[in-house]
């Protein structure tokens, strides 16, 4: 296959995609997420609860009242690894932590995929590339993922202290530009 002929392929798959029904947003074997539930930009940010690296529950509702960042990551990504590596990641959660932002990271990755790591393996990848997040969090269902949609890493939401989805950064190109999140925190917080 070409990459002409690969690039129509992708072509027609994203095409495909797009007609189906928001309702047939689902992973084999897992429930669909009903329309109502998926996080949208200026609407409530669905609540969830999921399990810290070191096995402690943190559901987001916990944070009401606060600056709240959803970091979907994954170390083994190219992309993650090029802002970790640089410490561009961790510059960022330092100072917002600072100014009373609590930071989510969340790893989507099931066992056996890329960017899945357990007990030992995973505290040892959190300190290797120096996260300094609030938490770590586990998803390894994708639960979490599915209804926020996070479709890569990094994937980036913001939420208010209301509890809005404030803010969205898809991290393709290769990274929602940390100038761009930089501003986006002090504006919302400067409201």
């Amino acid at each position: 296959m070409n990459y002409r002929t690969t690039g129509i392929a992708i072509i027609l798959a994203v095409a495909l995609s797009a007609t189906l029904p928001a309702e047939d947003i689902t992973t084999p074997g897992e429930p669909p997420v009903e329309v109502a539930d998926i996080a949208t930009v200026g609407e409530d940010a669905p609540d969830f609860s999921l399990n810290t690296a070191e096995g402690k529950e943190v559901k987001l509702s916990d944070y009401s009242g606060k600056y709240v960042v959803l970091e979907w990551v994954n170390f083994d990504c190219p992309f993650v690894k090029k802002h970790y590596r640089s410490n561009n990641m961790q510059g960022l959660q330092a100072t917002y932590i600072k100014k009373d932002v609590v930071w989510l990271s969340i790893c989507s990755s099931a066992p056996g995929k890329q960017g899945y790591f357990a007990d030992e393996e995973l505290a040892l990848r959190i300190k290797e590339e120096k996260s300094v997040a609030s938490s770590y969090l586990i998803d390894a269902d994708g639960t979490v993922g599915r209804l926020y949609e996070a479709k890569t890493t990094p994937h980036i939401f913001i939420i208010n202290p209301e509890g809005i989805v404030a803010k969205v950064f898809i991290g393709v190109k290769p990274m929602p530009h940390s100038e761009e999140v930089l501003a986006a925190l002090d504006e919302l917080q400067a409201e």
